[in-house]
């Protein structure tokens, strides 16, 4: 179980400047356990020495009231070297699984920042496919400070995302919920059926689409 109350370290940062490495990159993903919606992911390259009052206020983005996401997502963006966002759709998710979908949204956070980083840290993942020096780690989004950073932006982004989704599918609850299996989103989705952000491919989507058209037809 996690302690809650750990503050994420500099530590992986530190040994690997150490060892020469001057662009890491801290990468992570949210959504992948949504019912609807994309999974996103942020990579980010943060100054080797920062300084700022905010920095102590960082966690695991699940920790943190959406407020606290919000304020540290702007000083993160504004602090880092680079950001970038990888977002793939639900269909992706559905014709590729949700763990390629989930390593094809950290490679195009991780294409899109400038200058290139030289080494990765990943949460829990590692990317072959992206031929840059890396380590995932256990837990990373609440042990790494660079990991925790990119949770915050990633999760700030999707949550902005299934806002404005919401406005498009109105009748699910998405700018609450944000696309997870709660009991209120499992209701109207019995009632309403799936839209199309649903991930046709997650087994409660898929039974209750069954089960809606099942009572649609005569």
């Amino acid at each position: 179980m996690r302690n809650t109350r750990r503050k994420p370290t500099f530590t992986e940062e530190k040994i690997l400047q150490a060892e020469g490495y001057r662009l890491v990159a801290g990468v992570d993903e949210v959504g992948r356990g949504a019912l609807v919606g994309p999974v996103v992911a942020a990579a980010l390259i943060l100054p080797q020495r920062l300084r700022a009052r905010w920095r102590d206020k960082v966690r695991d983005s699940k920790q943190l009231s959406p407020a606290a996401r919000e304020f540290l997502s702007v000083c993160i963006r504004e602090a880092a070297i680079s950001t970038g966002i990888g977002i793939i759709s639900p269909e992706v998710i559905d014709e590729r699984g949700i763990a390629k979908a989930t390593r094809l949204a950290m490679k195009a956070a991780i294409d899109q920042l400038v200058p290139r980083p030289d080494y990765l840290l990943i949460d829990y993942l590692r990317l072959p496919e992206v031929p840059i020096p890396q380590r995932g780690i256990t837990d990373g989004d609440s042990l790494c400070f660079s990991i925790s950073c990119a949770s915050i932006v990633a999760k700030v982004a999707r949550d902005r995302l299934m806002v404005e989704l919401d406005g498009l599918y109105p009748g699910y609850g998405l700018a609450g919920h944000k696309g997870y299996g709660t009991k209120a989103h499992l209701d109207c989705l019995k009632r309403l059926g799936p839209c199309p952000l649903h991930r046709r491919s997650f087994l409660p989507v898929r039974e209750i689409a069954e089960s809606f058209l099942g009572n649609l037809s005569p």
